[in-house]
């Protein structure tokens, strides 16, 4: 099989890597701040939403990651019908994790990996880039219920380090949103199963959130799959759809000089 070697991808922007270092700074200046009040509430972004425990992160959601159900179902830790009876059961007291626990369903070290594993998964989406305003609402609880509390520091270091290591495998984050499309190349018996499984479910039309989905993965785990495989020159985004030309405007010069007489001569006759 060719080896399909890439240049060296730019550096990120220095604003993302000091972030990886100094703690509270980079990612979300107001979740920094939220952090250091030890606020309790919602923060409400683009891609999805943290919710936060004197001032810890414990619990995020974002649409771009499978939720903590499917997960569960997929690893075939917890059926969708015992998800369900926890949520009517207990989901008004915001209290659903420990429902879980205490009634048998999942062992509480389960659920604290699985959860975990979900968080930081969504909070990847959630700090990602913006182009609408961040809110917080305070006092607002997830009915969850507390889990596993992490820190705004590690969830910060995580993000940037996560950041980082797409970048390095491969620098165009197209494929990580953009609907996704086949090259055509022979993937060759060296592409991993992991890979391969991913590849299978690129058809055009799903995106790598739609991918998650159907194989009940976390969001960025894909993601780095999609790199990989785009780095290989096997997948890419489907391009995005050109706008149709203006009536009247010539797309492209013609090259046979007496079209492009008689089309000045029409021009300046309808001028007259």
């Amino acid at each position: 099989m060719t080896t399909v070697r890439t240049p060296p991808p730019p550096r990120l922007p220095v604003r993302d890597r000091a972030a990886g270092t100094s703690g509270n700074s980079g990612v979300s200046p107001m979740l920094s701040r939220l952090a250091d009040e030890r606020a309790t509430g919602v923060l409400i972004r683009e891609r999805g939403t943290l919710y936060l425990a004197d001032g810890q992160v414990v619990h995020a959601e974002s649409p771009s990651t499978p939720g903590l159900d499917v997960l569960l179902a997929a690893r075939g830790v917890l059926d969708a019908e015992a998800w369900r009876e926890a949520v009517a059961a207990a989901g008004a007291r915001r209290r659903v994790g420990r429902f879980l626990v205490d009634h048998g369903r999942i062992a509480e070290g389960a659920l604290e990996l699985c959860h975990l594993g979900a968080l930081y998964d969504a909070a990847y989406f959630v700090l990602g880039p913006s182009s609408s305003p961040t809110r917080f609402r305070y006092g607002a609880a997830h009915w969850l219920g507390p889990v596993h509390p992490v820190p705004v520091t590690a969830l910060e270091r995580e993000t940037v380090r996560r950041r980082e290591l797409l970048h390095r495998i491969w620098p165009d984050p197209a494929t990580d949103t953009a609907p996704l499309l086949r090259s055509g190349l022979p993937a060759g018996p060296s592409v991993p199963l992991r890979q391969e499984a991913v590849l299978g479910r690129v058809d055009g039309v799903r995106t790598a959130a739609d991918v998650s989905v159907a194989l009940g993965r976390p969001a960025f785990h894909t993601l780095v799959d999609l790199r990989r495989l785009a780095a290989a020159g096997l997948v890419g985004a489907v391009p995005a759809p050109q706008p149709p030309p203006l009536p009247g405007v010539l797309t492209q010069p013609s090259a046979d000089p007496d079209v492009a007489l008689l089309r000045r001569l029409r021009d300046a006759l309808e001028a007259l």
